[in-house]
């Protein structure tokens, strides 16, 4: 049995008692293993599991999707509620992540570094490997050509190097996916390399369909032609269950909503199962 929970995200679902936040996190429980993927901004993802009935202190894998806040903010308080587990990140993980606005930076990254792991004594991992099998069935892929050129990535991302600012082209962004009886289950975190673009590596590095897809795909930020053109892809993908949520924005879900025979709205404490 397969389960996939969304331990936090930015919207509420049936269950009042659960906090929600502008972030994701995702919790895969697998033959017996359970996976963290992302921790939201905060350590709230860690109240909301019990009450959903998940135990997060057996998890041996924590699978950080990039560099950014909503995404990494809570590694710190699962840190001190939890050990024994590896981290993964992409490859420029603990790069420091800003946004320019209006003459100002604006820092997004994360609040621990390299040396915070290495007094907790915590075992990390960088995934540089176009696609790993890290527990039987399920896979952590990185490195994304950029195939799709109408999936711009914004440019007020940016990276600080050397006292200097520098475009973010986000190339510490992994994805996971896991393996059911039907095909695939793709956890995004925010898909800034293109969510075509990761998808469409997904297909080809794993050789199977993809069944379920979840997480943020910044397409809030989309416009013209490369809105359209993910949305028609969305539309037309075979994919059965289609939980776009958190960066994807409001607007695009209610259109995905419309035109997508596979959309669901995906919030916090949704659950998928797969046998």
């Amino acid at each position: 049995m397969l389960r996939i929970t969304t331990l936090i995200e930015n919207s509420p679902g049936e269950h009042h008692g659960l906090a929600t936040e502008h972030g994701i996190s995702f919790c895969i429980e697998k033959d017996g293993h359970i996976v963290i993927f992302d921790t939201g901004q905060s350590g709230a993802f860690l109240d909301n599991a019990p009450k959903l009935n998940i135990n997060l202190y057996g998890a041996g894998h924590v699978i950080l999707s990039h560099g950014h806040y909503d995404h990494s903010g809570g590694f710190r308080a699962l840190c001190s509620a939890a050990g024994g587990f590896t981290l993964i990140t992409g490859e420029g993980f603990f790069v420091p992540k800003y946004a320019f606005r209006n003459g100002a930076y604006d820092f997004l990254g994360n609040d621990f570094d390299e040396a915070f792991l290495s007094e907790r004594g915590i075992t990390s991992v960088t995934a540089s490997a176009p696609a790993k099998e890290i527990l039987p069935g399920i896979h952590v892929l990185s490195g994304f050509p950029r195939i799709h050129t109408e999936e711009k990535i914004n440019p007020r991302f940016v990276l600080e190097k050397d006292g200097t600012f520098v475009p973010d082209s986000f190339d510490d962004e992994i994805l996971l996916a896991v393996e059911t009886g039907e095909g695939l289950a793709v956890l995004l975190g925010c898909s800034h390399p293109g969510m075509r673009n990761m998808l469409d590596a997904v297909k080809e590095r794993l050789g199977r369909p993809i069944l379920a897809v979840l997480g943020g795909t910044h397409l809030v930020e989309a416009k013209g032609t490369g809105l359209e053109k993910s949305l028609e892809y969305l539309q037309n993908s075979g994919i059965l269950f289609v939980g776009m949520s958190h960066c994807t924005g409001k607007d695009v879900m209610d259109r995905l909503e419309a035109v997508c025979p596979g959309f669901f709205r995906n919030v916090t404490g949704s659950s998928l199962f797969f046998g």
